[in-house]
């Protein structure tokens, strides 16, 4: 099974990736990794650092990608987006975002979903 969720995972950060270059994103990392866990995509948009998390589902049924960013879920992506600032230096307001994708059987995508600044009340 782990082997699957990181086929997919993987898959769905393909499709984020170039459904973001073709939104003008330039992807600055992926995968990157710090003691808080895994940022998928590091991206800039003009002067905007953007953390993508990106979920991917194969059919809905047993629940949508979106039903996967609970409130500690998104506690850990902010502290690894506050990680990479201490490592990096960088200087840019950011934000971070949520790609959430839903393949069919045939794992061809059927929905693309991106949320902008999901750590905004």
């Amino acid at each position: 099974m782990e082997k699957y969720n990181l086929k997919m995972g993987a898959l769905g950060e393909s499709i984020a990736q170039k459904f973001l270059e073709n939104k003008r994103y330039k992807i600055i990392e992926k995968n990157y990794r710090n003691k808080y866990g895994e940022i998928d995509l590091v991206c800039q948009k003009d002067d905007i650092l953007v953390f993508v998390e990106v979920k991917t589902r194969k059919g809905e049924e047993f629940g949508t990608p979106e039903d996967a960013f609970k409130k500690e879920k998104i506690k850990r992506l902010i502290k690894n987006a506050q990680g990479y600032f201490k490592k990096s230096k960088v200087m840019l307001k950011s934000r971070i975002d949520a790609i959430c994708i839903v393949l069919d059987k045939d794992e061809k995508l059927k929905r693309i979903s991106h949320y902008e600044n999901i750590t905004a009340t």
